[in-house]
């Protein structure tokens, strides 16, 4: 009697999570990562060196379907599900965050606040627009004193005849040199906070770049000045009050960043494993070493694990199940590891790992600026912590 056969062992994919997504969902992948071998990769070295976002990529994606994914398509969306999303997400950012950034902030922080919180004319009005890429969008709500707490923000909107007048400042804020509108969060005369459409010829509303980031560099990044803005009655989101309005976009934004980390992890474990078996030293491979194979099979174990968290999040989004504190975990866990795995992918690669012909640099950089956006890996720990004990310690 013979023994039964083992099953083969995927490296790259070692819980088989290939298998477990829909065939539309594998489609969806495979649409998305060509796409971005194709459009974004050829672009990103560049782009990264000097700068620069290529404003048509919006229009590209867009084109792909790929901007307010999960959004019905009488906007003109793809009409998805949440693990498509991610999926999407994934692999867009194993190009580059700064590309995930700007298709997340117009998805999840524009589009969707516009859909779960406008009224049927502003979702007529805007979305098929910002689905398209015709527009571009952005969100204000960290200020210049006021990140981690934006429950302290000072930007007013103050109410008078047939509309407010918004007063502040919004710091950080990914795609506002180019935007045509801006979501703004503000405290009305009753120092509730609600949200606004402010679009880009409104007197009194800039958005000047900032310079000079050594993290994202492939978004463009901007601050927002409001100064008097009036902005009608009409442009108030009508249907939310309080934090629960921003947090709603933000926890729809951390969960496909959730995702996207592990894209950024995964080229840069695949690119450390293939540079140490080409790279020689001593005589053989720096893979052969097991030192190497330690850090190569650290990085498989934390990606495997991240991505299957990933999925299971994302069925229950799409179930209606996910709670904002396993989001946050999700977030937290896969941005500080991503961080981790391109740290010591960069390291891995020597002398050569500072040089963006190699990329993992780059990723590395970015992840700086992942691990601490939409939430601190800090402020996570908090949250997951009040979850737990049933105290808060914020402050």
């Amino acid at each position: 009697m013979s023994n039964p056969p083992l099953a083969s062992f995927n490296w790259q994919d070692p819980l088989l999570l290939d298998d477990q997504l829909t065939g539309e969902e594998r489609m969806v992948r495979d649409s998305a990562r060509a796409y971005c071998e194709e459009k974004l990769f050829t672009r990103v070295k560049e782009a990264n060196r000097h700068e620069i976002f290529h404003r048509e990529i919006m229009n590209e994606m867009g084109a792909q379907g790929m901007l307010g994914l999960t959004l019905p398509e009488t906007y003109g969306c793809a009409g998805l599900s949440y693990v498509c999303y991610g999926l999407v997400a994934r692999e867009v950012e194993r190009i580059d965050s700064g590309y995930r950034s700007a298709m997340s902030v117009q998805s999840s922080l524009v589009m969707h606040p516009i859909h779960a919180y406008g009224t049927d004319t502003q979702r007529e009005t805007y979305l098929p627009k910002l689905a398209s890429g015709e527009w571009v969008g952005c969100f204000g709500l960290t200020e210049p004193d006021h990140g981690s707490d934006p429950g302290a923000m000072k930007t007013r909107a103050k109410k008078v005849d047939g509309g407010y007048i918004l007063n502040g400042a919004k710091m950080w804020i990914t795609n506002a040199p180019i935007s045509d509108l801006a979501i703004v969060w503000a405290k009305t005369d009753d120092d509730v906070i609600r949200g606004f459409i402010v679009e880009r010829g409104f007197r009194g509303f800039e958005t000047p770049k900032i310079e000079g980031k050594f993290s994202l560099r492939a978004s463009i990044t901007g601050e927002i000045s409001l100064q008097d803005v009036f902005v009608p009655d009409e442009n108030l989101l009508p249907n939310v009050r309080g934090l629960a309005g921003p947090f709603g976009c933000l926890n729809r934004a951390r969960y496909g960043i959730a995702w996207g980390a592990m894209g950024a992890a995964e080229f840069c474990w695949h690119a450390a494993r293939q540079y140490t078996l080409d790279r020689t030293q001593f005589g053989r491979p720096l893979a052969a070493n097991q030192l190497v194979q330690k850090k190569l099979a650290d990085m498989q174990t934390e990606i495997t694990l991240g991505l299957q968290g990933c999925l299971q999040l994302g069925r229950l989004f799409d179930e209606g199940k996910a709670a904002p504190a396993a989001i946050s975990l999700m977030k937290r866990n896969n941005c500080g590891k991503a961080l981790d795995i391109a740290r010591v992918a960069r390291d891995m690669h020597g002398g050569n790992g500072v040089s963006d012909e190699y990329h993992v640099i780059r990723h590395v950089m970015n992840l700086e600026a992942v691990n601490t956006y939409e939430g601190t890996h800090d402020i996570h720990a908090l949250i997951l912590g009040r979850e737990q004990t049933g105290i808060q310690a914020f402050f």
